[in-house]
């Protein structure tokens, strides 16, 4: 699953002060209130962990875990069922979705092993962004939450288009509007970015709020603690193991186990 995310704002266009600054411009401001460069760069691998809400009472941890060159491990958990997302980085990656009719450990389909450099960039997309088959151009100037900000939008080498709008005084990212999947149909999806805080030297939105407009699809994303360069598992990044078969139903007149105290703690 795509961790993204909405906000939504009256917007109106400034062309003219847009024009006072080239996107070439701003993207190098946003990198450098990112922490720079050549710092996002030392980071090898990141781990982030919290809490996401998706509504109606759908809520509970998950983990992402990052590693350089685009390995990804995603853990979400609702209702003490585990959704597990693995991609060992070159073109292989699985899933286990206990919310679909087959429960079992699947491959990712083509589309998703093609979509998922995305999510496993943690450099993201405007960090070298001409090398990486990208176009930016600056589309404006506008209001998000009451405050100006610069509107970039991205065209992928695939040829997808989204937008990245950044505030216009801390360049942090503070919306990004593109599709996201649900079922077989995109649909808009918008993200607000909130909760800017220094990790080693590097700025985070530990609180992501989205939604698709005109549909009850969203999701509250809260960081409880972003790790960068922590030692992870190279088995996160391969095929997880199965899950455990549940246990059969008795019937209702069968007998209680032998004993219903839990196990001694070591």
């Amino acid at each position: 699953m795509k961790i993204r995310i909405l906000g939504l704002a009256i917007t109106f266009l400034l062309p003219c002060i847009a024009a006072a600054q080239t996107a070439d411009e701003i993207v190098t401001k946003v990198l450098a209130a990112r922490g720079g460069v050549d710092k996002i760069k030392t980071v090898r691998s990141q781990r982030i962990s919290g809490t996401i809400d998706f509504g109606a009472g759908a809520t509970g941890p998950f983990l992402v875990e990052l590693e350089r060159p685009g390995k990804m491990h995603i853990e979400v958990s609702i209702q003490g069922q585990t959704l597990i997302r693995s991609f060992d980085g070159k073109s292989t990656g699985w899933i286990i979705n206990p919310f679909s009719p087959n429960k079992s450990v699947e491959p990712m389909s083509a589309e998703d092993i093609s979509n998922i450099a995305d999510e496993s960039d943690f450099d993201g997309p405007l960090v070298d962004y001409k090398s990486k088959g990208n176009q930016i151009e600056l589309a404006g100037k506008e209001e998000v939450e009451g405050k100006p900000a610069y509107r970039l939008k991205l065209t992928s080498k695939k040829g997808e288009t989204r937008s990245y709008l950044v505030d216009a005084e801390t360049f942090h990212l503070v919306r990004w509007e593109g599709t996201r999947k649900v079922g077989d149909k995109e649909v808009p999806w918008e993200s607000l970015f909130r909760d800017y805080r220094d990790v080693n030297g590097l700025m985070f939105a530990f609180e992501i709020d989205s939604d698709a407009p005109g549909t009850e699809q969203s999701q509250k994303i809260i960081a409880d603690k972003i790790e960068l360069n922590p030692q992870i598992d190279a088995a996160h990044f391969s095929k997880p193991a199965a899950p455990a078969a549940p246990p059969p139903e008795q019937p209702a007149n069968a007998a209680p186990p032998a004993s219903d105290n839990p196990p001694p703690q070591n």
